[in-house]
């Protein structure tokens, strides 16, 4: 075995959803301004009882049925995430014991809305290594812990959830090089911090980087698993805001791929919003086995993180 692959995906959202109708009684807002600003219509929240480990192990275990694996398969659990509240015993620990997987190595990664794509590249060279034969890799986050309630510009943007995926090896590259990088001088862009941690951000610093900075980045990624941008069957892009993502897929030229638009249903859900649209991608069949995927997550940090991956 000299690869790694995708075997499965799972994803998980609360049940209660919030509607921009719903924040016009909360914020001073409106339906109108928020769909025209960022294309959101509504969002998942999850309550006081459902912290993130819950939420993460509900997205795991599906991924886990549908690659056919029982959790002692797992030798492995990544969980990239930025609202976790204590330090110890850490997301991956807590997945872990709640799922029952007997002794994996459990880490969790925090580059916020590009910790899923990090976390995917980490078992994949684990995998490759020989460290690792199978591994649960997993993005999820509750923004509406860190999120000011009070705060317009802030509170219309976020959604809670997970997505998960089962790496495991494979005989050939099926998880393609990751090009990774960030931008530390403009770190503080996009923060949680502070006590209480608050989400803030300067959204149209963002918005400039994401759209004239990225497509280029987002290419070389493609290049580096040797396919132009116009033979990708799909791209899911961090689902930030739908005025960031689609003049982002645009200028990166995927002109015959499905994009990702789940920022709509499911607002910004920072380390899930990648594998939680993936997963839906794939229930839906929009993808089919084997067709090739841009996974490009960017954000807090302004760090980012890209590979191409054949749909399981």
């Amino acid at each position: 075995m000299n690869g790694s692959r995708i075997a499965a995906v799972g994803h998980y959202q609360p049940a209660k959803v919030l509607t921009n109708e719903d924040l016009a009684g909360m914020v001073d807002t409106s339906d109108e301004w928020i769909t025209s600003r960022v294309g959101i219509r509504t969002r998942h929240i999850a309550g006081p009882d459902e912290p993130v480990d819950e939420l993460a192990a509900h997205a795991a275990a599906k991924a886990l049925a549908a690659a056919g694996l029982a959790p002692g398969d797992i030798d492995l659990v990544l969980v990239a995430t930025s609202t976790a509240v204590d330090r110890s015993p850490n997301m991956a620990a807590r997945v872990a014991a709640r799922l029952g997987i007997p002794s994996p190595a459990a880490m969790d990664v925090n580059v916020v809305c590009a910790g899923f794509t990090h976390a995917l590249a980490t078992a994949d060279h684990a995998v490759r290594a020989g460290a690792s034969v199978r591994a649960l890799v997993i993005g999820a986050d509750k923004m509406s812990d860190v999120t000011d309630w009070r705060d317009r510009t802030t509170c219309v943007l976020v959604g809670d959830g997970a997505g998960a995926a089962v790496v495991e090896a494979a005989d050939r590259p099926l998880i393609g090089p990751v090009l990774w990088g960030s931008v530390p001088e403009m770190g503080h862009a996009v923060r949680i911090e502070g006590t209480p941690a608050r989400f803030a951000q300067e959204g149209q610093s963002v918005y400039r980087w994401a759209t004239t900075q990225l497509p280029s980045i987002a290419r070389k990624a493609c290049e580096r698993a040797g396919l132009a941008p116009e033979e990708l069957a799909g791209v899911v892009l961090h689902q930030a805001n739908l005025r960031i993502i689609e003049p982002l897929a645009e200028k990166i030229g995927a002109v015959n791929a499905v994009v990702a638009r789940d920022v709509t249903e499911s607002g910004n859900t920072s380390a899930a919003s990648i594998p939680l649209a993936l997963s839906k991608l794939v229930e839906q069949g929009s993808l089919s086995t084997g067709d090739p995927v841009l996974l490009f997550g960017f954000g807090g940090n302004l760090s980012y993180a890209g590979q191409v991956v054949r749909c399981p």
